[in-house]
């Protein structure tokens, strides 16, 4: 059986997932499931706790990015979030999204 989608308003730089336009700024339109929003709300909470985790390490001075496990995963995470956006947006996110080259590969 399935979930009847909703649409919903995302801001990814704030982490914020709205059903109302006019609630705050947003970025992206998507069309989701009670259960692709928890999962996005998922990823959101797993970057700003790796921002956490990034910032203590920042005062770290002799760990390199590269060697940043806390930054990897904001990263990864990202990756995820964009791709789920881009699964669950119209044709204009999907357009967006390819042209900024935020999602090298995505698996439509």
């Amino acid at each position: 059986m399935e979930e009847n989608k909703k649409t919903y308003y995302v801001s990814v730089a704030n982490g914020e997932i709205s059903q109302l336009s006019t609630a705050s700024p947003w970025d992206y339109k998507i069309e989701a499931t009670d259960l692709e929003i928890v999962q996005l709300r998922e990823y959101f909470e797993q970057v700003s706790s790796a921002d956490w985790e990034s910032f203590w390490r920042a005062h770290v001075p002799f760990l390199e990015y590269h060697h940043d496990n806390p930054n990897n995963a904001v990263d990864d995470t990202n990756k995820k979030i964009f791709e789920m956006i881009y699964r669950l947006g119209d044709e204009d996110v999907k357009n967006h999204i390819r042209s900024q080259g935020i999602v090298d590969q995505i698996s439509e």
